[in-house]
Formats: C-alpha cells, sequence, structure tokens
C-alpha cells in the first residue's frame, strides 16, 4: 500500500535514531499527529516538482527535433537535388553537401506531421484561385502542403542498394531505389550484384510502369544504364540536368558527341541532333551485340532540357510544356517505359512526371491532383519532387496549360485558324483574334522588376517611361571608371528559336544616349542592327541619327564610319566600320533599315518583312550567332513583331509548326509591351501565311 510505506518512510527518515520509543512529548503539542502530515506535503511537493522537471526536459528535447525536421526555413531552389543524403528513417531524408568552400546541410524533405493533412482534389475551374492562395505569403500554403506529403514509402526497404558491391553505383549514398520497383537488370557472368541500377519504375496517371526514373549515370554505371535501355525496350530518354552545374558533375556524358562508341555490349550511334533554345533532340542508333551476333537495331531518341536554371526553377512553364509536348510526340507506342532522369532521379524527375500525369488527368477527369500523386508516386521512389519550389512549379505549368491549352498550330491547319480568327459572323462563340490577344494581357508587367531603369540617374536615358527593361535580363554595359549607373541601357536580352539572348530589343538612341547604343553594340561583339522605324514620323522625332551620312564621326571612345548604302526593296543595308580607339580596333557591322513600315498601322504585305530576316540570317551565318541589336523606337511594338515572326518563321521551315500565341507570350515576359497592338499580333499571323504561299514550292513544311 502507497500510503502507509510513504508514512512509515516519512517517520523514519524524522525521527532521530537514538531517541527511546517512550520519550515524552515536548511542551508545544508539536507530536507525530503533526509532524506527518507535514511530511507528506513536503515530500508530495518534491515529486511534482521531479516529475516536472522530468517533463520539462523530454519536451524541450522534442521540440528541437521538430524546429530541425519540421519548422525550420530553408532557402527554395538551393542545393535542390545535388547533394548527399544523411539517413533518417528508411532509405532517404536530411541532406548535407561538402564543396571545397563550406560544409552545408539543409533540409530538403521535412518530416511530415504525425498526423498529416490530407488535401483533395481541385476541379480545373479552381485551379487559378487555389494557385492564387497557395502563392499568398510568400508561398505559405505551397510549403505547408509539400511539408504535410509522405516522404516515401515506410515499409520500403533498400537491400540491394546498400549492397557492398553496389554502393558505388549510387551517385548520392542515399538516394536509392525500393527493393520492390527498381528496375531489375539481367545478371551478367553469375555475378548477382550486376542486376542492380540506381533506377525505379514509376507509374503514369493511368498507366503502370510508364517511366523509369533513374540518377544521372555515374562513369562506371553508363554501359548499365544502355543495357537498361535495351532490356526495357525504351525508346525515349528525357534527361532534365546539364553535365555540369555551378561547376559541380552532375552526370556523366553517356553518350558520343559523334560516330559511335560501344558501352558493355551495347553500341551507339548518333544519327542526328537538333539544338534549340530550350532542349536539345539527339536521335541514335541502338544495337545490341554479343558472341551470338548483333540483334536488329533501335532508334532511341534523347531530349535533353538544357534551360533549367542552376538554382530553383524556369521561370516560366512555357518551354516545360512544349518540351513536355515533344517528348509525348516523340515516343512511340507499344514500347518500354519513358527513362527520366536528372542527377539524383528525384527532383526534377518528379516534378516532370508529375506535370505530364496531371495533364492527362485534367483531360480525363477535369480536375487534377498534385498532392494525392506525388504521395503515391513517392511509395516507388523516396523523395520525388524535392523542394517546395518544384512542387508549386507543377501547379504553375498546370495553370498555364489550363488557361491557355495547346496553342500550336501545323502549317497545314494554318488557313483554317485565319479564319476563325476572323470569322465575325458569329461573335458569341467564335475564337475571335481579339478574344487571343486579350488573353496576352494576363501577362503581368513586373514593374517590382524595373528598379534599376527607374532609378533617378537612369529615368533620363528612357525614351519611353513605361518600356523599361526587366532587371533579370537588361544589357548591362561595363561601368565607367568613376562614373555611377553608367552600367544601364534601355535594352533586354530575347532568345531566339534556338539559341538564348540571341536578340537585344533596344529603344531607338537619344541624343544622350547614342555613346551607350555604340558601347553596347562593341562590348556584346554584335554584327547586325536592325531599325524599323523612320528618324521621324508623323513629324515626332523617333530615333536620333546614330550614324554619319557620310564619312565618319565619333562618339566618346567609338568612330563610326559608313562605308556603303544600298536600297534593296522595302529596307536599306548600311555597312559601318566600329572603331573602338582606346585599343585601335575595328569591327564591321550591317545595318538593316526597314522602310515598310507605315507612321499609322502595319505593312501592307509580309514579303517585305520576309526578305529582310532572311538577309539578317544570312548575316548572322557569316558574322557568327552574336545579339542581333533590333529597334524601333520605344524598343517594343515593331520590335517584338520583328523579334516573333523570326522565331516563328524559324520554327516553320525547321518543324512545320507555329505557336504565334506563346512566341509573343513568352516576349512579353522578356520585355512589357512586345507586340504592341491587335493589329501588330495579327500581323504575324499574316506574314507567316504569306511565307507559306510563296515557299509552299518547297514543301518542306506541309
Amino acid at each position: 500500500m502507497m500510503v502507509p510505506v510513504l508514512l512509515a518512510w516519512g517517520i523514519y527518515t524524522m525521527t532521530s535514531p537514538t531517541a527511546p520509543s517512550n520519550t515524552t512529548e515536548p511542551a508545544t503539542g508539536m507530536g507525530k499527529d503533526y509532524i506527518l502530515p507535514s511530511v507528506l506535503v513536503i515530500f508530495l511537493l518534491l515529486m511534482i516538482i521531479v516529475l516536472l522537471a522530468v517533463y520539462f526536459l523530454r519536451f524541450r528535447n522534442q521540440g528541437k527535433a521538430v524546429v530541425t525536421t519540421v519548422d525550420k526555413k530553408i532557402p527554395n531552389g538551393i542545393l535542390e537535388e545535388q547533394d548527399h543524403i544523411k539517413v533518417h528513417g528508411g532509405c532517404a531524408g536530411l541532406l548535407s553537401t561538402s564543396s571545397s568552400q563550406e560544409q552545408q546541410t539543409v533540409v530538403l524533405l521535412p518530416r511530415s506531421p504525425s498526423v498529416s493533412k490530407k488535401y483533395l482534389p481541385i476541379p480545373v475551374d479552381s485551379l487559378e484561385e487555389e494557385y492564387r492562395i497557395r502563392s499568398a505569403d510568400d508561398g505559405k500554403f505551397f510549403r505547408e502542403e509539400f511539408n504535410s506529403l509522405p516522404s516515401g514509402n515506410s515499409q520500403g526497404s533498400c537491400e540491394e542498394a546498400n549492397k557492398e558491391d553496389n554502393k558505388e553505383k549510387n551517385r548520392y549514398p542515399n538516394i536509392l531505389p525500393y527493393d520492390h520497383s527498381r528496375v531489375v537488370l539481367s545478371q551478367v557472368d553469375g555475378n548477382s550484384c550486376s542486376d542492380y541500377i540506381n533506377a525505379s519504375y514509376i507509374d503514369g496517371y493511368k498507366e503502370k510502369n510508364k517511366f523509369i526514373a533513374a540518377q544521372g549515370p555515374k562513369q562506371e554505371t553508363v554501359a548499365d544504364f544502355w543495357r537498361m535501355i535495351w532490356e526495357q525496350k525504351s525508346a525515349t530518354i528525357v534527361m532534365l540536368t546539364n553535365l555540369k552545374e555551378r561547376k559541380e558533375d552532375k552526370c556523366y556524358q553517356y553518350w558520343p558527341d559523334q560516330g559511335c562508341w560501344t558501352y558493355g555490349n551495347i553500341r551507339v550511334s548518333v544519327e542526328d541532333f537538333t539544338v534549340l533554345v530550350d532542349y536539345t533532340i539527339r536521335k541514335f542508333c541502338v544495337q545490341y551485340q554479343s558472341s551470338d551476333g548483333s540483334k536488329a537495331p533501335r532508334l532511341v531518341t534523347q531530349l535533353h532540357f538544357t534551360s533549367w536554371p542552376d538554382f530553383g526553377v524556369p521561370f516560366t512553364p512555357i518551354g516545360m510544356l512544349k518540351f513536355l509536348k515533344k517528348v509525348k510526340t516523340v515516343n512511340p507506342s507499344f514500347v518500354g517505359p519513358i527513362v527520366v532522369h536528372c542527377s539524383a532521379g528525384v527532383g526534377r524527375t518528379g516534378t516532370f512526371i508529375v506535370i505530364d500525369a496531371m495533364i492527362d488527368m485534367m483531360h480525363a477527369e477535369q480536375r487534377v491532383d498534385v498532392f494525392g500523386f506525388v504521395s503515391r508516386i513517392r511509395e516507388q521512389r523516396s523523395q520525388l519532387v524535392q523542394t517546395d519550389m518544384q512542387y508549386s512549379f507543377i501547379y504553375q505549368a498546370l495553370l498555364e496549360y489550363y488557361l491557355y491549352g495547346d496553342t500550336e498550330l501545323d502549317v497545314s491547319s494554318l488557313e483554317g485558324h485565319l479564319q476563325k480568327l476572323h470569322n465575325t459572323t458569329a461573335p458569341s462563340d467564335r475564337i475571335g483574334l481579339e478574344e487571343e490577344f486579350k488573353k496576352l494581357t494576363n501577362v503581368r508587367i513586373m514593374k517590382e522588376n524595373m528598379r534599376t531603369g527607374n532609378l533617378p540617374a537612369n529615368m533620363k536615358k528612357n525614351r519611353v517611361l513605361q518600356i523599361i527593361p526587366y532587371d533579370f535580363n537588361r544589357v548591362i554595359l561595363s561601368m565607367k571608371r568613376g562614373q555611377e549607373f553608367t552600367d544601364y541601357i534601355n535594352a533586354s536580352f530575347i532568345d531566339g528559336y534556338r539559341q538564348k539572348d540571341y536578340f537585344i530589343a533596344t529603344q531607338g538612341p537619344i541624343a544622350h544616349t547614342v555613346d551607350d547604343f555604340w558601347r553596347m553594340v562593341w562590348e556584346w561583339k554584335s554584327h547586325s542592327i536592325v531599325m524599323l522605324t523612320e528618324l521621324q514620323e508623323r513629324e515626332q522625332d523617333k530615333c536620333f541619327q546614330y550614324w554619319p551620312p557620310e564619312g565618319s564621326v565619333t562618339y566618346s571612345d567609338y568612330t563610326v564610319e559608313i562605308k556603303g548604302e544600298t536600297l534593296v526593296d522595302t529596307f536599306s543595308v548600311r555597312d559601318f566600320v566600329l572603331t573602338y580607339k582606346p585599343d585601335n580596333q575595328t569591327r564591321l557591322v550591317r545595318h538593316f533599315h526597314f522602310h515598310g513600315w507605315p507612321e499609322i498601322g502595319i505593312p501592307a504585305e509580309g514579303k517585305g518583312m520576309i526578305d529582310i530576316i532572311a538577309a539578317v540570317q544570312k548575316q548572322q551565318q557569316q558574322s557568327g550567332n552574336h545579339p542581333i541589336i533590333v529597334h524601333c523606337s520605344a524598343g517594343a511594338g515593331r520590335t517584338g513583331t520583328f523579334i516573333a515572326l523570326s522565331n516563328i518563321l524559324e520554327r516553320v521551315k525547321a518543324e512545320g509548326l507555329l505557336d504565334v500565341f506563346q512566341t509573343v507570350k513568352s516576349l512579353r515576359m522578356q520585355r512589357p509591351h512586345m507586340v504592341q497592338t491587335m493589329e501588330q499580333y495579327d500581323f504575324c499571323y499574316r506574314v507567316v501565311q504569306d511565307f507559306v504561299d510563296i515557299f509552299s514550292d518547297y514543301a518542306n513544311f506541309k
């Protein structure tokens, strides 16, 4: 019995051992009857204090663990999949990286709360609102949703991956395939470990094992990688990393640049390759060779997405959606899984797979379930979709696809599409040109990203205050010694069809920015200038004459000498010699001045624009592909139209496809107001139609 024992213990401890049993109580009357309750109270208080102390210490330790694994905020997009992962329950967990500069440890996948919050599928018509809610407060709700995901399969084992003979085959020691979903290769020479590769089967929306998620091959696993391609009958490889990023090896080059190489028993030869602005397509002839003789060769296509930045995620999902469509188009029916890899085979790889599956779900069910699908495929490979930034990028891509759909056209359907756009007989249900152009107003002008152009010292260098370059792609000049703000010019780098930063879109120079204009031409090694305005239109100054009518003229450190001028139909061609006086170095620059743009409206026909674009491209081939400088007055309306048409016509020639809407939308994300009016937008379509009509004899795009 608890109480008697306590009482006995209290009497014993409070009574002197030398006192006789029959001692008389003191005269004060404080006898045993009073001592016993006092002792008991003191003892109980001590016990309560001890229990509280134990509880507090345990709670504090538990609190520390929770902070490090759940609540600690991490920089988005940093170290997203290039690092080694420490063990944290199952096959993956905390991630640390070492470099020559510093040792870093960040929490990549916070531990899910003990009671994970569930997120229901989202109807597509609620997607825009749900995206807005999740993006609020710096993406707070995206992080919450991402952190509620299960990290992986709690019952999943990685015994094969952890075998001593297989450890060196893993790029990252703790990004490992589960035993139950790993790709099993055929054994070689009876070696039980030769069936291992760091790759996992991943389901699509409805299709079981639609994908194989793999790490980027290491030098010693390239032969295994090609063996997997052959044995799994895969016809398509999706590569989502560059070979090196931030000077770190991300993936070994597992294909030959030209000719053929043999990897183990697999012979791989390059058949063809196409380099585009966001991705490269390589076609390989793959053949299995053995002592029994060679087997019939197969065509394998690698689509290599090159526009994933070193940090974070792509600025816009447009390139990724185009890439995904190309993957779907290229991959034949009735072949093996699509092999998808980045470096670790979880972050970008998972992001790509989820976007593909959710677009399929969008079509089938008119809703998406990103949370449910990521939870499901993490049962097959842990850590798929590695950061909250990648997770929100999935939603961004789905919203983009939902809002704008697939606006790509085959040139053979262009005429029918134009008829729809210009049909005014049924305004209630037509897909009108006005409606299509209006959608471009959804492209928000990011004024918060125009800080440099809006600095007081730079404001006077802008011709039109609404058309200022974004900070992230503005053309930066070298800073003049001791002169602040001299690195600014109102000019933006713009992507071409095959090459990033292929164009520079700029305003027509003002009298006090001519020096900067020629400095830009020199420093960025440009050999081509396209001018799309007259010096004056409707008695208004549109551009300062920045070249000499004859002879030469000097602007600061640069001398411009005119060597010749010819008129070709709707445009003049001027040849300049540009000299940088401090070094006495010279460069030839060709100036294309288009005269076919009337003061109001657009050119009457498209042939003149087609001709000048062809002349500029020919000049580029001869002078090297340095940026083409394009300007009108403000550097947006006509400038955007010229660049849009250059990119559209290049694609029509190469692929027989066009996407006027997404081309213009992409330009507007790089510089505000590009292709400024509905007339200019319509002109893009009409020029393409003229191009098809003029060159239909070649029939290479029909």
